[in-house]
């Protein structure tokens, strides 16, 4: 790899000569691929005894598996049944170190594609409110369909800047993941156009970014809230500079100690303005861990935490949903049903519909009433599990038939006419409709394999 000359500059003049030599060999050497394991899913023991892949456990994740860089897990069919997130090892530890629980009230402020999200909701267990926004309108679209293709159910996804959320949801959030947009350092060895696109993006002119966007998150953290800040480049004006502003601007912050095991490294204080607080953030290096680098810091706010006690009463499902879970299904979602003229959602408790806000996705979107009938959607199948189902056929993962189905094709399938749900092995992989011998396939075009 060629490496930009003034960014091995910079870090030869921040590094003694040891240290660098490794640090840019690293750089130089393969990359590291993985994936996170949906635990909404599959525990690790079904994982274990199901996996198509030579796997090694990620120590700083709970459910994070490094694989080889060949493996090309996107093609196999239990990605289709959202079993596993494909992530970069590094990109793993934020959430990890946020811990959101079940009780939470969590905002991913920069959320796309999603990786860090559906990890949260999984920690969450589906529970709680999960709110993932994104500003780039461009990006939404992965954003939603990996919170999708997880099942994830209690996340409402908005397309607004942080300075309008904030308008919206001051003093909010129990927990904050804040993975800012940054120069990318930590992409070099996976993406060479991020080391072709260095020179555009400058750390200091970054990292004023990174400070407004700071500030909008700050406001919506909850005295006695936490909040991660991570970045995946080596940059000290990224990472150390920025939490010493932090630090120095919001006298009710402070960091919490991240522990450091595995070649995870403290950050550095002498690379900002020596405070040793910085020592209790932490720097993933290519040199010293198997990953491909990030900086993550966990900071407190004082003050005590304070429920929130708004919510939204629950809507009447359609009556034509009510008839479609007496045909398909074994038992009736359980939530706080919201309908928006003919589209059926359950929303997470403490959302409150607001239509001066850019949303995009609220909550678990059902389906919609088309003519009196009830027509599920793709995400309503993700959410299932397979015992909630009455009318489904699954197909081993090598199945012809199932390939078939992936791609779009239309089966051939005897039984009742109406709606079936089609799975990969146990796991829910979506809808099709039965009539006159055949199965209408309903696989959303937008996710088939290709041809």
């Amino acid at each position: 790899m060629r490496l930009p000359p003034d960014f091995e500059n910079k870090f030869r003049n921040l590094m003694n000569p040891a240290e660098f030599d490794e640090f840019i060999t690293a750089l130089n050497g393969s990359r590291t691929a993985g994936l996170r394991l949906n635990s909404l899913k599959a525990d690790l023991r079904e994982w274990q005894r199901i996996s198509p892949f030579e796997t090694r456990p990620v120590p700083w994740s709970g459910y994070g598996f490094y694989i080889d860089d060949d493996s090309r897990p996107g093609t196999h069919p239990y990605y289709h049944a959202g079993l596993y997130y494909i992530q970069e090892p590094s990109a793993m530890l934020p959430a990890e170190v946020l811990n959101a629980g079940p009780e939470d009230r969590v905002l991913d402020l920069c959320a796309a594609p999603g990786g860090k999200t559906v990890a949260l909701a999984a920690s969450m267990r589906n529970r709680g409110f999960l709110l993932a926004n994104d500003i780039n309108p461009k990006r939404i679209k992965a954003l939603v369909k990996n919170i999708e293709l997880c099942g994830i159910t209690n996340t409402v996804v908005t397309n607004e800047s942080p300075s309008r959320l904030s308008l919206f949801y001051d003093g909010f959030f129990s927990k904050i993941l804040l993975d800012v947009p940054c120069s990318g350092e930590g992409m070099f060895r996976k993406d060479p156009d991020a080391v072709k696109s260095w020179s555009k993006y400058k750390s200091e002119e970054l990292q004023g970014l990174q400070r407004e966007i700071f500030d909008q998150a700050y406001r919506m953290l909850s005295p006695g809230g936490t909040m991660v800040y991570s970045t995946c480049t080596f940059s000290p004006e990224e990472n150390e500079q920025n939490i010493a502003y932090f630090l120095k601007t919001y006298p009710d912050l402070y960091l919490i100690d991240i522990p450091k095991n595995f070649g995870i490294e403290p950050g550095r204080p002498d690379w900002a303005d020596g405070n040793p607080e910085i020592l209790k953030t932490a720097r993933l290096w290519p040199h010293r861990v198997e990953g491909e680098g990030h900086f993550v810091a966990l900071l407190g706010r004082y003050g005590e935490f304070t429920p929130d006690e708004r919510c939204h009463k629950s809507g009447e499902p359609l009556k034509s949903f009510e008839e479609f879970c007496d045909r398909v299904l074994t038992r009736k979602p359980e939530g706080i049903y919201f309908v928006d003229r003919s589209h059926l959602n359950i929303i997470p408790p403490g959302f409150i519909h607001n239509e001066k806000l850019r949303i995009v996705k609220t909550g678990l979107y059902l389906g919609e009433e088309v003519y009196r009938k009830f027509e599920p959607s793709q995400a309503f199948a993700m959410a299932l599990d397979w015992d909630d189902v009455k009318r489904k056929k699954g197909f081993s993962p090598d199945d012809p038939d199932l390939i078939r189905y992936l791609k779009g094709e239309t089966l051939f399938v005897e039984g009742e006419k109406g709606y079936i749900m089609v799975g990969i092995e146990n796991y829910p992989a979506g809808w099709g409709k039965i009539d006159n011998h055949q199965m209408k396939n309903l696989y959303p075009k937008g996710w088939r394999k290709a041809r």
